[in-house]
């Protein structure tokens, strides 16, 4: 029986999985034309997958001898350049006796001086190979500084032998273009253009699933097992995760295996959802890889801007496309960055989230009616409470100062639907708010959030505006406008921290809240 793959690379006798090289479909060109390059994706986005294929099909067609191997095992002696060399060798001919034909396997390795180990091994090896040698070097940027830069160095001094006297064709794997991959000074450092693996023809990167290839990956699991995912369930799939083929599998893989593990039973979009949210509160190693790039300074300064719904500043076009790499943000069909999926955009929020969380007092649910029922007027006093009381000093937990008014919010009414409800989100870069949905049983309650600032007019009646458009899209008549006084003149919070009822332009009924 196969599976849903959510750890490691996926197996054609175990898992449920697409035809690998159907998302690099240029790769075999480039290797006939003897080229080296880069392949740069997220992690678990299948690269591992479909360079193992490729290397195997290679290898079988008779034509060249490819292998997959990893520097991984180097990244253990960041600072001692020999043994990380040897380490990677060690590994690099265990692959090989693994993966190819005694007669492709490499002699032993020569003795070498430290810091040329590397380019001696791929010589003799060259020499020794019956074929034409080709080779993916997978997990390259877990490497480090001195260890880095010395196996770089000599990729490219071996390059201008090849054919003949170094691999026909190399490939560096991993999660970065060669210029960001880190050096001395940490998530800062980045080799820059002035890279010593400067003889790369291209960089290419793995698209996600289309919608149609995840319609295929799940019929697999129908035709396994006769448990069918209703054509809703999988549109609903695919938009939550944009794709994304770790999500894709995940998603799949909780629905079917955990909340609806029923073979008789289809899975429908509720299904899909109760999966997503599961995902998402466990955050599993995919996720929690995700949200630590949120720290980096390069990611802050994106994502920042974008849950203020400001503006980006005065960027490198080096770190916008990093962000896209990384596969956090993409590019909006109707231009500008956006987060990649939905499931992605909640991860980001909530990780930012959980320092103002952890620092929230005890909080009497006073908003709760006595059959259990969201009571939106009781609500709003309850948080001008909290605000007047405990708002101010909370505003130094959350990790980004731009938006920490809008993030101490969030984690109060994290408090309130507290597993029993939801919050829904929007932002974006130059929306100029954010909106919120909170779903507690049968009740929603809509509110945007602004920010005042220094030198700007009061965002009142263009938050009007934008609010009814919000909840016109929603369904409601009514909801909150929030806007956070971020003057620095103004009143303490106990003072300014007020309610008043307005209309939206087309009649809606709305909170106003000055905090």
């Amino acid at each position: 029986m196969r599976f849903f793959n959510t750890a490691g690379p996926c197996r054609p006798q175990l898992h449920h999985m697409l035809p690998p090289e159907r998302r690099m479909p240029d790769l075999a060109g480039l290797i006939d034309q003897q080229h080296y390059f880069v392949i740069h994706a997220p992690r678990q986005t299948g690269k591992t997958t479909a360079l193992a294929a490729l290397a195997a099909r290679l290898t079988a067609e008779g034509r060249y001898a490819a292998v997959l191997v990893s520097a991984e095992m180097g990244a253990a002696f960041p600072d001692d350049v020999g043994k990380a060399e040897r380490a990677m060798l060690s590994w690099w001919a265990a692959a090989a006796a693994s993966d190819l034909p005694a007669e492709l396997h490499p002699p032993p390795w020569p003795d070498a001086p430290e810091g040329s180990r590397v380019q001696a091994a791929l010589t003799a090896w060259t020499l020794a190979c019956p074929r034409p040698l080709v080779v993916f070097i997978d997990e390259i940027d877990a490497l480090r500084d001195d260890v880095l830069v010395s196996t770089l160095r000599q990729l490219r001094a071996g390059h201008r032998a090849r054919p003949e006297r170094f691999p026909w064709s190399l490939a560096l794997v991993g999660l970065r273009d060669v210029r960001d991959y880190k050096i001395a000074d940490g998530i800062e450092g980045r080799l820059g253009s002035a890279s010593p693996f400067n003889i790369k023809v291209r960089s290419l990167t793995l698209s996600n699933f289309t919608a149609e290839d995840v319609a295929e990956l799940y019929a697999q699991h129908t035709a396994q097992t006769g448990q069918v995912f209703e054509p809703a369930a999988i549109d609903h799939a695919y938009a939550l995760s944009g794709g994304q083929p770790w999500l894709v599998n995940a998603l799949a893989d909780e629905a079917v295996e955990r909340v609806r593990p029923e073979r008789g039973q289809p899975l429908r979009v509720e299904d899909i959802d109760r999966a997503a949210s599961v995902l998402i509160e466990r955050q599993d190693t995919h996720l929690d890889s995700l949200s630590e790039r949120l720290r980096e300074p390069r990611v802050r300064a994106i994502v920042e801007p974008m849950l203020a719904g400001g503006s980006l500043p005065d960027l490198p076009r080096d770190d916008l496309q990093f962000v896209v790499d990384l596969g956090l943000l993409r590019l909006s069909t109707k231009g500008g960055l956006e987060v990649a999926n939905p499931i992605y955009r909640e991860v980001i929020v909530r990780d930012l989230v959980s320092g103002p969380r952890a620092s929230l007092p005890q909080i009497e649910p006073t908003w709760l009616t006595a059959d259990g029922r969201l009571d939106a007027d009781a609500l709003c006093e309850a948080f001008m409470a909290f605000w007047r009381q405990h708002g101010h000093a909370m505003l130094r937990s959350a990790p980004y100062h731009e938006v920490a008014a809008q993030l101490v919010l969030m984690a109060f009414l994290h408090r309130v639907v507290n597993g029993g409800g939801r919050i829904e989100r929007e932002y974006a870069i130059g929306r100029g708010r954010m909106d919120l949905c909170v779903t507690l049983g049968e009740d929603r309650l809509a509110m945007e959030l602004k920010v005042w600032r220094d030198g700007r007019k009061d965002p009142a009646e263009l938050g009007l505006g934008q609010l009814d458009e919000y909840l016109g899209g929603l369904g409601l008549s009514s909801g909150w406008l929030v806007i956070f006084d971020q003057r620095s003149k103004t009143a303490d919070a106990g003072e300014r921290t007020q309610r008043e009822s307005r209309q939206t332009p087309s009649g809606r009924d709305v909170v106003l809240i000055r905090a």
